[in-house]
């Protein structure tokens, strides 16, 4: 076998320093050829990035502001687009450079390719810094100044408490309903939620109008017009109206409209308001739902609400046997809380008149659907009619065998009540309105901003709100509820919760008529209710808000 020897590489010697090199077009090593040549040239080392605190997103040139997480593939094709005179390189590859997070800085490593002489390509790598500029987007900057919304929805219900947007407040933070909100600011009667979209107000009419029975009309306003490209601008306004009729309301329908819905007895019980209304007959457990468009046309308030509720004794409870899912049919004995004490107990108590008189120590006979939760001994809450006067054209139609002394509505807690416990749980609130704009928190709610002589009241309304969030396990299914920081788990009611409030720490007295006992006789009140309803753990949520680099340095001094 013949050796074959292989092609002698002819070399030359570079023209700046005298290297050998293997022959090119330039007759120069590589790195004489980078002296010579700088591919990178017309390319800016140091360039910038606008970034909305606000929103989180970065300026994508020429206007488009896009959400991009640190060190992502959206943000490195952002920053490649800040570049100017990257088209005419061929670029290879790029890539973060790791900085520290509030450097405000970003450094992006290059790989670009440029040809010099001809047939001679050079390679050349090199860094980027950017510095990152905080400002607004035009979106936040609208956001931020005043009067610039394009869109409002002014939530109104006629009633004298704010126990049902306490709920609905809930609910929308459930949802995430409030993320499109500009501002929601408290009037007299309901709330205005003020958008910067048509769109937007329309999907929350449409999420109201999903929780709660509700009627619309909307109108517009013209703002300006341009009669050469036929462009308007307006303003909308949806006006929705929720139903005066809210959960354990008395309620007496229109006999026309109670014969149309199965012949129901007209004096009911609200028993439930979702986006229909249920009304119970506690007599027989008979319900209807009602729609926003029958109770619309023909309209009804209630009789009475739960601030009217009167507390009552079991005396005897004998079921009937009837059931109809939670409910069971029975007939009960109670009187009047308190009708059996001495005469010295009843002397200038504050008690009304007719609690005085000879009904005080009367028993009443009545029928009722709490049956599968009443014992003798419980105290109840109901509504006394015996010596009620109504202003209502539909309960004066009715005979008077068919009203009843009593109606019994739900089962109360007083010797748990009386105690100042606080509770191991706290609701969230909408913290904007219209003097600032922050996002959802647990500081004081939307609801009772305005103050003034009705502060009083809205908290008597949002200690009764926390007390059925308590005793109804339904109404706590649909609610967040979220751990309190500083609150024993296992301690009871009491504590208004998640709302920074005076009388926040412990339980209020809703109703001074029926108020506690002095200090000295609590003792002989009696223990806990052993089915008070306790707000389990599973139940609770962590408030992550709360977890900050601040409590944290905080925890060690104070070990």
């Amino acid at each position: 076998m013949e050796f074959v020897p292989a092609p002698a590489v002819h070399r030359v010697l570079c023209a700046d320093c005298g290297t050998p090199i293997v022959p090119n077009s330039a007759n120069l090593c590589v790195a004489c050829l980078r002296n010579t040549v700088d591919i990178t040239e017309g390319i800016p080392k140091q360039a910038s990035v606008s970034f909305c605190r606000n929103c989180e997103r970065f300026l994508s040139p020429p206007a488009t502001w896009t959400i991009a997480r640190p060190e992502s593939q959206e943000l490195l094709a952002i920053c490649l687009r800040k570049l100017k005179g990257l088209n005419k390189v061929r670029l290879t590859e790029a890539h973060f450079i790791w900085t520290e997070p509030h450097s405000k800085r970003l450094r992006v490593s290059m790989t670009i390719q440029k040809e010099v002489l001809t047939s001679t390509i050079l390679e050349q790598i090199f860094e980027i810094e950017y510095l990152v500029q905080h400002g607004q987007c035009p979106d936040c900057t609208k956001l931020a100044a005043k009067n610039t919304w394009k869109a409002l929805v002014q939530v109104r219900q006629k009633v004298p408490h704010k126990r049902t947007f306490l709920f609905l407040e809930q609910l929308i933070l459930k949802h995430g309903a409030q993320k499109d909100t500009i501002s929601v600011k408290e009037v007299k009667d309901g709330l205005d939620f003020f958008y910067a979209q048509r769109s937007h107000a329309l999907k929350m009419v449409e999420f109201l109008g999903g929780l709660v029975p509700i009627r619309t009309k909307a109108s517009e306003q013209l703002l300006s017009s341009d009669t050469h490209t036929n462009t308007a601008n307006f303003k909308y306004s949806y006006s929705v109206e929720i139903t005066p009729i809210c959960k354990d309301d008395l309620v007496c329908m229109p006999l026309k409209l109670a014969k149309q819905l199965s012949n129901i007895n007209p004096l009911t019980v609200c028993s439930r308001v979702g986006n229909t209304l249920h009304l119970l007959d506690v007599g027989t457990l008979q319900t209807v739902e009602i729609t926003s468009a029958i109770y619309w046309r023909t309209t009804f308030e209630p009789l009475a609400t739960v601030t009217d509720l009167v507390e009552f004794t079991v005396l005897d409870v004998e079921t009937s046997g009837k059931r109809k899912g939670k409910w069971v049919l029975a007939d009960v004995q109670v009187a009047l809380s308190g009708a059996f004490r001495s005469s010295k107990a009843q002397e200038d108590d504050g008690s009304m008149d007719y609690e005085n008189s000879a009904t005080t120590n009367q028993i009443f006979h009545t029928r009722t659907h709490l049956g599968g939760i009443l014992q003798p001994g419980d105290s109840v809450m109901g509504y006394f009619l015996t010596h009620a006067n109504y202003n209502s054209d539909d309960f004066a139609l009715l005979p008077s065998h068919r009203i009843p002394d009593i109606i019994l509505v739900k089962k109360a807690y007083p010797n748990r009540r009386k105690k100042n416990r606080t509770r191991g749980w706290k609701l969230r609130s909408i913290a904007k309105d219209s003097h600032e704009e922050g996002e959802t928190s647990g500081a004081r709610g939307v609801v009772g901003r305005m103050g003034g002589r009705d502060q009083k009241k809205v908290e008597e309304d949002y200690e009764l709100f926390l007390r059925d969030i308590e005793e109804d396990e339904e109404m706590r299914g649909v609610v967040n509820l979220y751990r309190a920081k500083d609150a024993a788990p296992s301690a009871g009611s009491g504590l208004a919760g998640g709302k920074t409030r005076k009388k926040a720490q412990f339980d209020m007295d809703v109703d001074e008529a029926h108020a506690a006992a002095p200090a000295e006789d609590e003792e002989d009140d009696g223990e806990d209710e052993a089915d008070f309803p306790d707000v389990n753990l599973d139940e609770l949520l962590e408030d992550f808000d709360d977890m900050n680099l601040e409590e944290k340095e905080t925890v060690p001094q104070e070990v």
